[in-house]
């Protein structure tokens, strides 16, 4: 990952390594980045990632499965459909099979 005092700036490379057909949440970068209870801070990153085309932030939803972020992003479903297209499961707004799909980066990372 790439070094920056950045919070915001940290939780872009963690999403960036987020695999294709996986998400994770907020709170799973925050307590990566050693700052457990952030997860709100991480949502408040991903508001702002709607410029940055290299960051899939339609991967990062809440610890329950749900696509939160989703008024975020241009279009109806569109969160959605990003995800859909990477075979994820959604019924209405929540990720089916969560713990079949879920990317723990600190499993992964450390």
């Amino acid at each position: 990952m790439e070094k920056s005092d950045n919070f915001f700036d940290k939780v872009y490379d963690v999403v960036r390594l987020i695999p294709f057909g996986r998400v994770t949440s907020y709170g799973a970068i925050g307590a990566y980045l050693g700052a457990a209870k952030s997860a709100r801070m991480v949502g408040w990153a991903m508001n702002k990632a709607h410029n940055l085309e290299d960051v899939p932030a339609h991967r990062v939803v809440n610890k329950k499965g749900l696509l939160s972020g989703k008024h975020h992003f241009d279009g109806t479903n569109l969160m959605q459909q990003l995800l859909e297209n990477e075979g994820i499961v959604v019924v209405d707004n929540q990720i089916q099979n969560l713990e079949n799909v879920f990317w723990h980066p600190i499993d992964e990372l450390s």
